[in-house]
């Protein structure tokens, strides 16, 4: 395991966890096949990750784009879900983990939206790592979202900074990510937060989620700790 006092660690770590399908066809399986050994894979990620001192990890696990897949395969991922929430919830609620969700909840189906304020109030007073769950996320729709709040609150043009903003994004008081991780061999963003990764380190890997574990995230996180930030300096 690393080593934070000879490492630099961030604070905050997205991860958009892409490759369930391929890896699921790799073995012959339906694609639902992989997206349950992804859901298990998630759940058991953020146990390994609370054993570091890395306090925000934020996963990106439904966009507003995914409505777009076949019906059949939205439906099933909303069942795992549904299925396999409740004891993600015990699990995160006994080893302190806050969870919060960060996307639209409206479109979500009913149960799914019980479930997820439930999870929220839950763990609301938690004190260890904050897993935020994008779930129906788009990053241009918080963007419109936070744009919508801060008109209808009648705020003075010349008030409207980029701090503003900041502060009616769905990450509200939270450090932008400091790392974002991509699995799955694609390198792009696909609309995942994309205010807050103005100047994230971005890392890409061909490993598909269902595989990536302790070892693969070390190896991102080593990677981290020797790049220089320079926030647009010298």
């Amino acid at each position: 395991m690393v080593d934070s006092k000879k490492i630099n660690l961030p604070m905050h770590v997205a991860i958009v966890m892409d490759g369930n399908g391929r890896w699921a066809k790799k073995r012959g399986k339906p694609r639902l096949y992989g997206h349950k050994q992804g859901a298990l894979r998630a759940r058991d990620f953020v146990e390994m990750f609370a054993t570091y001192n890395i306090p925000y990890l934020t996963l990106y696990a439904f966009s507003t784009e995914n409505w777009s897949r076949p019906k059949s395969e939205v439906n099933g991922i909303f069942k795992l879900l549904s299925e396999n929430l409740d004891k993600a919830i015990q699990i995160a609620h006994g080893q302190n983990i806050r969870i919060r969700h960060l996307g639209r909840m409206d479109r979500l189906p009913p149960e799914i939206q019980k479930k997820a304020r439930a999870a929220i109030d839950l763990t609301d007073n938690n004190t260890g790592l904050t897993v935020n769950i994008a779930f129906n996320y788009g990053g241009r729709s918080e963007i419109a979202d936070a744009v919508r709040t801060i008109v209808t609150s009648k705020i003075k043009a010349d008030k409207i900074d980029e701090l503003l903003v900041s502060g009616h994004l769905y990450t509200a008081g939270m450090p932008d990510p400091d790392l974002l991780i991509r699995t799955g061999g694609e390198m792009r963003l696909s609309n995942f937060l994309i205010w807050q990764a103005a100047y994230t380190e971005l890392y890409f890997t061909p490993v598909l989620w269902p595989d990536f574990g302790r070892e693969e995230l070390e190896k991102a996180l080593s990677v981290f700790s020797k790049r220089q930030r320079r926030f647009g300096g010298i």
